[in-house]
């Protein structure tokens, strides 16, 4: 992981405040939603850049595993955080679709590193990232349709172009790189690389970016972020507890299970919010739900890895 990378939380909250700074001058406020899509699909290019696509068979070498991390991902998580925000946040839709795309799509990077802090099966981690990443693409416009669609109006055509728009493009993009890289030298060869190396920066720029465009919406109505910790602390709560009991029940090594752990918690909210930002630009509360995940996010892995390591000093797994 890069130096960016690894202070990627404290530059989320830097881009965050000078986001809402920003956007106390008018004509920025007007024009900053501009910048939102255009740095997530650079952003998506990058990650895309990285994912080691020619791994894909590794991951079902050990197919129980990944059968239950995938059941998890895309399966049990996209019932339960609909079922969270029916308890929770049934009179705040905005921040109930928010909880919904926040959840729906598993982390493609940070979960390796927090795997391999708790020393987890990180080659498992690495085999199952592929896989995070296509399941995602092609499912979340399906989560958006079942379970949002019930509770605002989408249109399908508009999701389809957006979906085609954020997410396609950067893919095709970030293929023609990887086919062109061994081709080329000198400074062509170096812009792709040095676009996989600076995904946290298109990240911030685009979270600066939403801040700056729909930051008074926070500063006018703050109580309604406070509504999202009790959802998303239940669901990193259960979710655990559920990944350990089902460890023990499978007797599961203790690197298996840091590694079940890890990549069932760690969510992936780039992708949702660019998703976010073309099919619901009149939804503000929505896109800032996402923005600011990874400061929640940051700790709580940071709690989950020391956590795993504490069981594995009590022997509570092998």
């Amino acid at each position: 992981m890069s130096f960016t990378e690894k202070l990627q939380s404290l530059f989320v909250i830097i881009a965050i405040f000078a986001g809402l700074a920003l956007g106390q001058i008018q004509w920025i406020e007007e024009n900053a939603a501009s910048l939102i899509a255009p740095s997530l699909m650079v952003m998506l290019c990058g990650v895309f850049l990285n994912i080691p696509l020619n791994h894909l068979d590794q991951a079902f070498k050990n197919y129980k595993m990944t059968g239950l991390i995938l059941g998890i991902n895309f399966l049990w998580t996209p019932i339960f955080v609909w079922g969270l925000g029916a308890i929770l946040l049934r009179d705040s839709p905005d921040l109930w679709i928010g909880l919904i795309m926040l959840m729906v799509t598993p982390c493609t990077d940070w979960y390796l590193i927090f795997t391999g802090i708790a020393k987890g099966n990180v080659a498992l981690a690495t085999a199952l990232l592929p896989w995070n990443m296509i399941l995602q693409m092609v499912l979340l416009p399906v989560y958006l349709l079942v379970f949002v669609g019930k509770l605002v109006q989408i249109d399908a055509t508009i999701l389809l172009e957006s979906v085609v728009l954020v997410l396609a493009v950067p893919i095709l993009l970030a293929f023609i790189a990887k086919w062109l890289i061994p081709k080329v030298n000198g400074f062509w060869r170096e812009i792709p690389l040095k676009i996989a190396a600076g995904q946290t920066l298109f990240l911030c720029l685009a979270i600066a970016a939403v801040f700056a465009s729909q930051g008074q919406t926070l500063i006018q109505r703050p109580d309604v972020l406070l509504k999202m910790l009790l959802p998303i602390f239940i669901f990193y709560g259960i979710t655990f507890l559920l990944t350990q009991a089902i460890a023990r029940l499978g007797n599961f090594s203790y690197e298996d299970f840091a590694c079940f752990s890890c990549t069932t918690l760690a969510r992936n909210s780039p992708l949702s919010l660019a998703i976010a930002t073309s099919v619901f630009p009149d939804r503000p509360l929505i896109t800032l739900v996402l923005a600011i995940e990874p400061l929640i996010e940051l700790p709580v892995m940071v709690l989950v890895s020391q956590l795993l390591l504490f069981l594995r000093r009590k022997r509570r797994y092998s």
